[in-house]
């Protein structure tokens, strides 16, 4: 199970996963059961560019913007289709997260994650997350790079 590999990742590092009773797997539902504003909850978008799985965590309440996506990718902005997200990822939607992914999947930091001091990624399931300062977001995701790919709703 993806939330246990997420576990392991974390083993010794001092960052709990919080496993919830009830749904965390869209931003409304997260904010709700982790009591805070949508807009920290770091949401992990999973695309291909060239057939290669991609990940961007961007603020809850930003969007992609599909101009500043191609700008950065030299790609329209493709999602995995739901029912392929697991197998390229490593995480199936409602709880990908850029922690304990598979091999080759590169992780992006959004810009708009910046307005935050603390945000609250997935966890590797539906019903868990973890609470992150930026710093340890970079840390911890392995990132590629920050990018610049969203627009505020």
């Amino acid at each position: 199970m993806a939330v246990e590999r997420v576990k392991d990742f974390f083993q010794g590092t001092g960052v709990k996963v919080i496993e919830l009773p009830e749904s965390s797997a869209t931003v409304a539902l997260a904010a709700q059961a982790l009591d805070t504003e949508p807009d920290q909850i770091a949401k992990t978008l999973s695309f291909l560019v060239d057939d290669a799985p991609i990940l961007v965590v961007m603020a809850g309440e930003a969007r992609t913007d599909n101009h500043k996506y191609k700008a950065t990718f030299h790609k329209k902005a493709k999602m995995i289709p739901f029912d392929q997200v697991e197998d390229y990822i490593g995480h199936a939607p409602g709880g990908v997260c850029p922690f304990a992914v598979k091999s080759g999947v590169k992780v992006y930091l959004d810009e708009s994650l910046k307005r935050h001091s603390e945000v609250y990624p997935a966890a590797g399931s539906s019903n868990s997350a973890v609470k992150l300062t930026i710093p340890d977001l970079e840390k911890y995701s392995d990132y590629t790079a920050w990018v610049d790919v969203t627009k505020t709703a």
